[in-house]
């Protein structure tokens, strides 16, 4: 059985969604509007839990989203 994620992992799991999608400049777009606030929803976070992640982790979330991977702690 899958071990439970922590809010770290679930913050930085849509942390690199939403970074993949805004350096692509596609946040806009209809494929991040209909996936991104599902992910929030399940995974019980909120946008701005997120963002407050993406600053504080800025460099990490960037280069998790240019290899198209997170951090492959599964």
């Amino acid at each position: 059985m899958p071990r439970a994620k922590s809010l770290n992992d679930k913050l930085r799991g849509a942390a690199v969604l939403k970074m993949s999608f805004r350096l692509r400049q596609t946040e806009g777009s209809p494929a991040f509007q209909g996936v991104y606030p599902g992910v929030l929803e399940s995974l019980g976070i909120s946008d701005e839990q997120v963002e407050s992640y993406i600053q504080e982790n800025r460099l990490e979330v960037e280069r998790l989203a240019q290899s198209g991977a997170d951090d492959g702690d599964d």
